[in-house]
């Protein structure tokens, strides 16, 4: 899809990838609709020619909100990007229920109700394209990040589903993979902490900005899943090849961090 001149809404944007997709994609010449919850940093991310809609999209009113007034502004929305969500680590057999259900709601729910409300008018002018920001983590289950990683597989199995069911409407629909990115993701967590070897090291790691031009990138030639940086494609393949030793080197990284 080209983007110069479309219009992208960015739900969590205020900061980390969010706010580097709307710097890249203004870049590109697109029509930027920017949501989150904070006002202040929304406004300095959006600039002088941004739409800023502060809205927590946990709540469902503020989903309808978001996509209702981007219409209503911009009388269209080409792009789609899901990209607010929120981490827990911890074991899941002791995970609170109520963090569960509310990193469930942020990281699924919201981006399905977000792409529920915004295919009917992409579906009427056969046009529109879907992105739905995962994890590696929701292509390898991460044991100290268990519940997370099960929200964004459940992100990416949705993505892969709507691109068949919507193909022939002319809506297209793409997962991204990104590895660690240098963001304030651990501070906001709902709970727990990574492994200290995974916070010190430097597998997978790339900037938002690294990230956001890997999704401009694949919007634009239309791609199935963007995986960031490309060598997460090695980790990912590992553990198809070779399940059990990835799963005991993964279980030696957790058990190293629970002191267990």
């Amino acid at each position: 899809m080209q983007i110069a001149g479309k219009v992208a809404l960015i739900t969590g944007a205020s900061a980390g990838i969010g706010a580097a997709l709307a710097e890249n994609l203004r870049k590109r010449g697109a029509k930027l609709s920017l949501v989150a919850r904070s006002a202040d940093r929304l406004a300095a991310t959006g600039g002088a020619d941004g739409f800023c809609i502060a809205a927590d999209l946990l709540d469902p009113a503020a989903r309808r909100h978001a996509v209702e007034s981007t219409l209503d502004h911009f009388g269209a929305i080409d792009i789609l990007i899901n990209n607010a969500g929120v981490g827990l680590y911890g074991p899941s057999w002791r995970a609170p229920m109520d963090d569960v259900r509310r990193m469930m709601e942020l990281n699924f729910f919201a981006a399905l109700e977000m792409t529920q409300l915004a295919a009917p008018s992409m579906r009427a002018r056969r046009s529109g394209m879907v992105v739905n920001v995962g994890s590696i983590a929701g292509k390898v289950t991460l044991p100290w990040f268990t519940l997370y990683s099960a929200s964004k597989f459940a992100l990416g199995s949705f993505t892969d589903g709507l691109r068949m069911e919507l193909r022939q409407d002319g809506i297209h629909a793409m997962t991204v993979c990104p590895g660690y990115v240098e963001t304030d993701f651990q501070a906001h967590v709902l709970g727990g902490a990574p492994p200290t070897s995974i916070r010190k090291s430097r597998m997978f790691k790339i900037t938002a900005a690294q990230c956001a031009e890997a999704i401009a990138k694949g919007i634009e030639r239309d791609a199935r899943q963007v995986v960031t940086p490309w060598a997460g494609w090695l980790f990912v393949i590992a553990e198809r090849l070779f399940p059990e030793i990835v799963d005991r080197r993964l279980e030696k990284i957790y058990l190293s961090g629970t002191g267990e």
